[in-house]
């Protein structure tokens, strides 16, 4: 018999709050399929899936079947995001790359569209995934109420709420968790930060003098020599003071 989900209380967060909002650049987009009337705006309803649960998709990364199904109407957009979730490259690259906590964190950010309300919501959905499997857990996740209430079977999920009254707004949840935890970004050798403790110092490069540089003609100038008149050597006693006294 599997164990049920644990209570855990809710705590405020942004995206509880209702309000009134005035459309900017900085609301979410919503994608869905109520209102597509062409074949590019399908597109992008599913580039933007790939970007709420893969961040960035690879060609090699790309579920065509997926992808066909949905185009041709036979799955949801919800069962789409349930592939993805399930997909070979969601599983190597979150799955098995991060404990059951911090995947719990991921799925809820990307599934739900907030963050986890504390460390109980991570300890009950990570009881979900020891009894029911990875599968389990995320079916819960989109049958869920919160899940249905805000997105339903054709919305794409997106960040809900990221921007606050005063005008500030939320990190983006790729950059508030990232897709590695510390252990394997170390492991795999990045972020690599290299410090010189080495002190350089700058030679500044010869600045060669300009044309009308006075520095240009010294050497000219010392090479004439003294052309002018030598000084004269006066004394009291050599002047004739009755001679250069004018008459009257």
């Amino acid at each position: 018999m599997p164990i049920p989900l644990l209570e855990y209380a809710p705590s405020t967060q942004n995206s509880r709050i209702q309000g009134y909002e005035v459309p900017g650049d900085e609301q979410p987009r919503v994608f869905s399929t109520d209102n597509l009337l062409s074949a590019s705006q399908l597109d992008n309803l599913i580039e933007a899936a790939y970007r709420q649960i893969f961040f960035h998709a690879f060609a090699s990364d790309r579920e065509k079947f997926l992808e066909s199904q949905l185009r041709n109407g036979q799955i949801t957009v919800r069962d789409f995001i349930r592939g993805l979730c399930l997909s070979n490259t969601f599983t190597n690259s979150f799955y098995n790359l991060n404990s059951n906590y911090r995947f719990v964190t991921h799925c809820v950010q990307k599934v739900l569209g907030r963050d986890v309300y504390n460390d109980a919501e991570k300890i009950a959905w990570s009881i979900v995934i020891a009894t029911k499997g990875r599968a389990g857990f995320v079916n819960a996740l989109l049958n869920s109420d919160e899940y249905l209430e805000n997105f339903g079977d054709n919305i794409v999920p997106f960040q809900r709420r990221r921007v606050l009254p005063s005008g500030a707004s939320e990190l983006p949840f790729n950059i508030q968790s990232p897709r590695y935890n510390e252990y394997y970004r170390g492991k795999f050798g990045f972020p690599k930060i290299s410090y010189s403790v080495t002190k350089r110092s700058a030679t500044p490069a010869p600045q060669k003098p300009k044309a009308g540089d006075p520095s240009l003609f010294a050497d000219m100038a010392q090479s004439l020599g003294f052309l002018g008149n030598p000084p004269q050597s006066l004394t009291a006693s050599s002047l004739d003071y009755l001679n250069l006294v004018p008459r009257r």
